[in-house]
């Protein structure tokens, strides 16, 4: 199994869903984007053979954000998929977010709704466990009462993974956790399984959805080695590390 990460899908602008920033807006795919990398996929999955829950891959859908709703969800009922949505839960019902209506719509839908913390902290590794904790156990219990039963999935926000990110997600009942790390490898904490995903930018070659999951591995290796060189660098930048990497896409969608 290949997990494979998105964030929000934009019909006319990345600021119609989800979070506003230019942070943020490297992570959104326009509806043509996504429609390209849902058809790679199915290419991919028709080739091999294999549908429905058979398929090699699950798509993830981190913050909460209302598109997938509004956008997402159908085009993957039409071809017999269901997502992963993790929900921010402090932003349920605000402007640009998912509703708590929509939340349990998609729920009856077959979608699998799960926790993205509370407040979605800037770098929630760099918390006190107790605040981490806290974020970890609000939001469960807000999606518990919203749809009526355990919430034992939950993606970490920003990718900021830590030991102490995964016991606390534990110790709230989380039993699956998502990473941001580009690996195929499952940890175990505490009995809480730890899988990492790989993720799709706005700047993503396209049908590159499809290459992740494909047997030839080539993709999924330079998307670990990049990982691991912004591992070495976020350190050293610390919070200057977004504003580097905003001024990069800046100059790099200035060059197309």
């Amino acid at each position: 199994m290949v997990y494979l990460l998105f964030h929000d899908v934009y019909a006319n602008h990345p600021h119609d869903s989800g979070f506003s920033s230019p942070a943020a807006d490297r992570y959104k795919l326009s509806v043509p984007q996504f429609d390209r990398e849902l058809a790679a996929l199915a290419c991919l999955a028709e080739a091999r053979g294999e549908g429905g829950s058979a398929i090699p891959f699950t798509l993830t859908f981190d913050d909460g954000g209302e598109s997938f709703y509004t956008i997402v969800a159908d085009r993957l009922e039409a071809r017999g998929w269901r997502g992963h949505c993790f929900v921010a839960t402090d932003y349920i019902d605000r402007p640009g977010f998912l509703t708590r209506q929509q939340i349990r719509e998609l729920h009856r839908r077959g979608h699998v709704i799960g926790s993205h913390s509370a407040s979605h902290p800037h770098r929630i590794h760099a918390c006190g466990r107790d605040v981490i904790a806290t974020e970890w156990r609000s939001s469960v219990a807000c999606l518990r009462d919203l749809l009526g039963e355990p919430i034992v999935t939950a993606s970490v926000p920003g990718g900021f993974y830590s030991a102490t990110v995964a016991e606390t997600a534990c110790d709230a009942g989380i039993t699956t956790l998502f990473t941001s790390e580009p690996v195929r490898s499952t940890q175990h904490i505490r009995g809480c399984r730890i899988e990492g995903r790989f993720t799709l930018r706005h700047s993503s070659a396209p049908g590159l959805s499809a290459r992740l999951v494909a047997d030839a591995p080539w993709s999924r290796w330079a998307m670990w080695a990049q990982w691991n060189a912004k591992a070495t660098v976020k350190p050293l930048l610390g919070p200057f590390y977004a504003r580097v990497a905003d001024w990069l896409m800046a100059q790099k969608a200035a060059q197309l």
